[in-house]
């Protein structure tokens, strides 16, 4: 990915609360003209949540609910079908709204080593667990975002289709804290190189796209996944800490961009708009990078996902990172 990549000034993380697709898909389109998103609505159930919707896309495996959660099987079931049902359901609703559409479009799923930490095998320990069992995995996710790529540019052709991989429990796979599934050990920690090169691997099916990695845990490991290709890193901005100042002035002047999550994802009084990216222009400050990269680095998002919120924050929300954003671009010092 060029290093003069810009991204659009604001967008959102991806799930919100409710059910209705086209209520969902009005808001993410309404709320960013230039940055919409593939809204994800975990509150239907099984198969919405993110896991089981990026499940659904996996080539020649399939996952099934179990009382423990997502487990790997040997056909495609009713969990199956119904996370495939309702991808479609998504899918024909932001089709409606961007008729017509030109300019970046961002879909979500979950990345490799989160998917691994996950999804269970057959005897009830995760992918994690099995080496191989993590390799065909990343390798069966690879080609089901491939097809699910090709199928979102043929609904909305003039969209420069942005993937972002959600990577939450990234941290515990590298440190060894992903537990087994007696709950007595963690599963060991897996090598950075073989975490990198995984990642590598499933950035690299969006050819000439960019691909932005997502993890609202602590300590962010933005070295590693510019190394593996991605074009931006989100996070949540207050788990920042001056121990990332280092890391984040190497990504930045990289050209690696920054989705900051400034807005809280559940509902609480929000600020004012310039209120919510001041911590952005002092962490600029105090890195000394210049203030006219500020706005071309830097797009607003919530913290996290909005699921957990209600549908008027979840619009409010929406709408403050669009406001914080021309804050941030007015006035960058």
């Amino acid at each position: 990915m060029t290093a003069d990549l810009r991204f659009a000034p604001a967008t959102g993380i991806g799930s919100l609360p409710g059910g209705d697709a086209r209520e969902a898909a009005r808001t993410a389109t309404g709320s960013f003209e230039d940055f919409p998103f593939l809204p994800e609505l975990p509150a239907r159930g099984p198969g919405a949540d993110m896991i089981g919707r990026t499940a659904g896309m996996l080539v020649e495996l399939y996952a099934r609910v179990e009382p423990s959660g997502w487990r790997i099987g040997d056909r495609p079931g009713r969990d199956t079908k119904r996370a495939r049902s309702w991808l479609g359901e998504d899918l024909d609703a932001l089709e409606e709204f961007t008729q017509g559409y030109e300019g970046q479009l961002k879909v979500q799923a979950v990345g490799p080593w989160t998917l691994a930490a996950t999804l269970e095998l057959r005897n009830g320990e995760v992918a994690l667990s099995d080496p191989g069992a993590c390799r065909d995995l990343a390798a069966s996710l690879a080609e089901g975002l491939r097809l699910h790529l090709e199928e979102v540019r043929s609904r909305v052709p003039g969209a420069q289709v942005v993937l972002q991989l959600d990577e939450p429990s990234l941290i515990g796979v590298l440190r060894g804290q992903v537990r087994s599934a007696s709950g007595y050990r963690t599963h060991r920690a897996v090598d950075r190189q073989v975490v990198e090169a995984g990642l590598r691997d499933v950035v690299g099916v969006h050819a000439g796209g960019p691909v932005v990695v997502h993890s609202c845990a602590p300590d962010v490991p933005f070295a590693l996944l510019r190394r593996a290709g991605a074009a931006a890193v989100s996070f949540d901005f207050s788990l920042l800490t001056e121990r990332d100042d280092d890391a984040i002035g190497e990504a930045v002047e990289g050209g690696t961009r920054l989705f900051a999550g400034v807005v809280p994802g559940t509902d609480t009084a929000l600020s004012d708009p310039a209120g919510s990216v001041m911590g952005v222009r002092t962490l600029w400050r105090r890195l000394g990078l210049h203030p006219g990269l500020l706005a071309e680095a830097v797009t607003v998002t919530p913290s996290c996902g909005l699921a957990g919120a209600s549908p008027e924050y979840a619009r409010k929300a929406l709408a403050h990172c669009a406001q914080a954003a021309r804050s941030l671009a007015d006035n960058p010092e």
